[in-house]
């Protein structure tokens, strides 16, 4: 298997995820689940994706679908076409799975998946992180990670613009 054939597997539909936590968790590996649109990859998600993998054995990561992202984010996103983000984010090493979504928030998927570690940035408190008390039902853990500051995909929009 070349290299590309191997990020490309890493983008998996809901039933995969749910099938590989399963295997994760016969080998009492802890999952942790985070999400967003990741539209264009910058320092911040790197070092949120790097902090989040930190907390379990297994990251995956839902990803809002392009259709999504114009319903969240306004017609003029997303930059980049959801397969391109999610190639991009299965790249990474820290990242073991990137599930795309339609709806506007991953509850369906937390719920399917049922993480042991649940993450958000700190731009949400923990009580108000979509999932969460799902996750605290069962007993995982819900995070808010720190915020880095400087690095926002609309931010960086914003900057490209005014050029």
């Amino acid at each position: 298997m070349n290299f590309w054939t191997s990020i490309e597997q890493k983008v998996v539909d809901k039933t995969e995820a749910v099938m590989s936590c399963q295997r994760a968790r016969l080998k009492r590996q802890r999952i942790v689940f985070t999400n967003g649109c990741f539209d264009i990859l910058h320092e911040g998600h790197i070092r949120y994706l790097a902090d989040a993998r930190s907390l379990g054995d297994v990251l995956i990561v839902g990803m809002n679908s392009s259709e999504s992202v114009r319903r969240l984010k306004g017609p003029e996103r997303p930059i980049n076409h959801e397969q391109s983000r999610a190639l991009v984010l299965a790249s990474l090493t820290v990242v073991d799975q990137v599930v795309i979504f339609d709806s506007d928030t991953p509850e369906e998927l937390i719920h399917a998946i049922r993480p042991d570690i649940l993450v958000k940035g700190g731009d949400w408190a923990v009580d108000q992180i979509v999932g969460g008390p799902f996750v605290q039902s069962y007993g995982g853990s819900v995070h808010s990670l720190p915020f880095h500051p400087g690095f926002s995909t609309t931010g960086l929009v914003e900057a490209i613009r005014k050029l």
